[in-house]
């Protein structure tokens, strides 16, 4: 088979898929793209077994059919150093070499056979769908993952839970020291369904939505979830296990709540957490009348720090302590100038919410507080 494609084009459709390629491959062929030529449409497929991309691209040149499985590192690098021109492609279908043509050069590679790479899963016939618009599920995931957990006791925290109802869909995720929860009611399922996208698929699907547009289908059952975009196709394995009750952790009618300047609040804990224990990250917030103090200290090395910032706060005075580098993740996953605090006591935790929501969308960030030594 033959065809000619553009350089950088195939270049980047496969910078694509190739973070689904794991370096710790069990099958060798792993390590190489599948490319399958059907009429003037080259298919190329990425996998690691748990999670596979899939992209098309259109030639206008093309002969023959066929599948040929080719070196993902080889191919990559040759294609980073081409600057923009058509490349020509020829493949023997025979021995499956292969030799790549350039304007001023040839490249001979030796490919594998094709049939020898794993077949993607098939859906059950009770599978779901539903479809998302590109910059809602893009919102969804970017605001959701850093929550996620690496916890190999508890693989159900290692994802983002899509929980899919007839009012709209909610995607959740936490590692149990902190919680988000994006809703949105722009879209609505057919009935009630919910399924836990794994953390790399999830950051896989994080890096493509921002070059997409229009909408994302999705299909899933029991097993496994297929995501169709307009130039990818992702088919990744589910997280197996029942999601904790996340609405159960959200404290209701929180008495002490303040509205305060998001960036104002980011930078002080920024500074302040500096001079935080190292090994904690412990900070303080006090509350008085519109008046926020932030301090921390390190008693082993001396050295301590507070900042007072102005928001809008007439409860009680209160403290409670938190992990800096916790804090400042959820104020920098929130778009909003401003943002609201609630709070119950220092024992229980805090919710973090934006002081406007974008259109149809409503999102939370909670937190666990830390106990103070004072």
């Amino acid at each position: 088979m033959k065809f000619i494609v553009s350089s950088t084009k195939l270049s980047s459709h496969l910078q694509g898929i190739s973070r689904v390629i794991s370096n710790k491959s069990t099958l060798p062929i792993l390590d190489s793209f599948l490319f399958n030529l059907t009429g003037n449409t080259l298919t190329v497929t990425a996998s690691d077994l748990e999670t596979t991309l899939i992209t098309s691209l259109e030639l206008d040149k093309a002969e023959g059919e066929g599948a040929v499985a080719i070196s993902a590192k080889i191919l990559l690098d040759t294609l980073r150093e081409f600057p923009e021109q058509p490349l020509s492609f020829d493949i023997n279908d025979d021995n499956l070499s292969m030799v790549i043509k350039s304007d001023t050069g040839s490249y001979n590679f030796i490919g594998q056979n094709g049939d020898e790479y794993p077949r993607m899963p098939e859906l059950s016939n009770e599978a779901n769908s539903l479809s998302i618009p590109v910059e809602t599920i893009n919102t969804g995931i970017t605001k959701s993952i850093f929550a996620t957990a690496d916890d190999e006791l508890r693989p159900v925290m290692n994802g983002i839970y899509f929980d899919i109802t007839t009012e709209g869909v909610t995607m959740v995720a936490t590692d149990a020291h902190k919680l988000v929860r994006f809703k949105t009611s722009a879209i609505q399922g057919s009935a009630n369904a919910a399924f836990i996208l794994a953390k790399k698929p999830a950051t896989l699907l994080k890096n493509i939505l921002p070059k997409e547009s229009g909408e994302v289908a999705i299909q899933f059952d029991d097993k496994n979830a297929i995501f169709t975009l307009s130039n990818y196709k992702m088919v990744c394995r589910q997280v197996e296990g029942r999601f904790p009750n996340y609405n159960g952790v959200i404290p209701q009618n929180n008495p002490y709540k303040l509205i305060i300047d998001r960036l104002a609040f980011m930078n002080a804990l920024k500074r302040v957490s500096l001079f935080s224990n190292q090994a904690s990250n412990l900070i303080k917030l006090q509350l008085t009348a519109n008046e926020m103090h932030v301090s921390a200290q390190d008693i082993d090395f001396s050295i301590s720090a507070e900042e007072k910032i102005t928001c809008q706060y007439s409860g009680e005075p209160m403290s409670i302590g938190f992990k800096s580098t916790f804090l400042v993740d959820i104020l920098g996953n929130i778009n909003s100038g401003d943002v609201i605090l609630e709070l119950a006591d220092p024992s229980r935790a805090g919710l973090i919410l934006p002081f406007e929501n974008e259109e149809n969308e409503d999102l939370l960030m909670l937190l666990m507080p830390m106990l103070l030594n004072d």
